[in-house]
């Protein structure tokens, strides 16, 4: 990375956390962070919850803390839009952390995700590396696909046979800090407020999913980088809160492909015979996981 001095501005980060009926790993998360002295303050958008998700967090407002309440649940993208939006032009914030609830991140990684954009004025979105209980080894730093290669990264066994194509190589991360990437996680990241804004921020006709390589493609055409920071992690309890509002697999797989599809028709460009053979290979993913889960259901009832 070619670095670019400057006298910056002081900083005033906010954290936005979003929440659809998850309380309670929201409560967590803000146990954890509310006295870290590098946000001015947090702000907690509740997207439209059908539980007491809005009266339990009511009790966590304090002069830190904000609570706003979207209208209708338009999703992750709506949602943080509404969360930035809000830190930047009520809370004058000059960055802004996105954050799900089920993550954990210490003060430290927040630092040093500052000091990213304090050296770098080009860069608009900055992330530490993920690590997930779950997965173990997750990818970190995306790679932006044209039409084929996203098709190969959504199934289930050609992102794993195209891997080395799909995914940056680990060499070219050895001995480096910090690396220019194409997108990072959305899971948690830092973004400067005003580029944010200013580049239209998440597209809200997307509900779920997509949401990283939309932002980096709209931070890309202002002329904003995106940064991976490698010598700061932070954990995530990978898609809890997902999996807690959208039960079914197939049920999210179906939101995956849609998305997927949005994507490729207004940042891809693709044309009639490609969204037909898209929507084919689709189909073909879904007879994967049912495959995929029959054979394990079959396996348990052996054991």
């Amino acid at each position: 990375m070619n670095r670019r001095r400057k006298n910056p501005a002081p900083m005033k980060i906010n954290c936005v956390i979003l929440n659809y009926n998850d309380a309670g790993t929201v409560e967590r998360l803000v146990c954890q962070i509310q006295n870290y002295a590098c946000f001015c303050r947090i702000v907690l958008v509740d997207n439209a919850s059908t539980d007491d998700s809005r009266q339990r967090l009511e009790k966590l407002k304090g002069p830190r803390i904000d609570l706003i309440r979207a209208e209708k649940n338009g999703g992750y993208g709506a949602g943080n839009n509404l969360g930035v939006r809000y830190a930047v032009e009520h809370n004058g914030a000059t960055h802004v952390v996105i954050a799900n609830p089920d993550v954990l991140f210490t003060e430290g990684c927040i630092l040093s995700l500052a000091g990213i954009f304090a050296r770098y004025p080009q860069v608009g979105i900055a992330a530490a590396a993920m690590k997930d209980k779950n997965y173990k080894q997750f990818g970190n730093g995306w790679r932006s696909h044209g039409f084929i290669g996203q098709l190969l990264s959504m199934g289930p066994v050609s992102r794993r046979l195209f891997h080395n194509i799909l995914e940056y190589p680990q060499w070219s991360f050895k001995g480096e800090k910090a690396v220019y990437v194409d997108a990072v996680h959305g899971s948690m990241l830092m973004v400067d407020g005003e580029a944010f804004l200013d580049c239209g921020g998440y597209d809200e006709d997307i509900f779920l999913y997509q949401e990283e390589m939309v932002l980096a493609s709209r931070m890309k055409v202002m002329g904003r980088r995106t940064v991976l920071l490698l010598t700061e992690s932070y954990c995530h309890d990978h898609s809890v809160s997902i999996s807690k509002s959208i039960k079914e697999e197939l049920e999210r797989q179906r939101i995956r492909e849609q998305s997927t599809l949005y994507y490729m028709k207004h940042y891809l460009f693709i044309n009639s015979l490609q969204e037909w053979i898209a929507r084919l290979w689709f189909m073909g993913i879904r007879m994967e996981i049912r495959l995929f889960r029959t054979i394990q259901k079959s396996i348990r009832k052996k054991k």
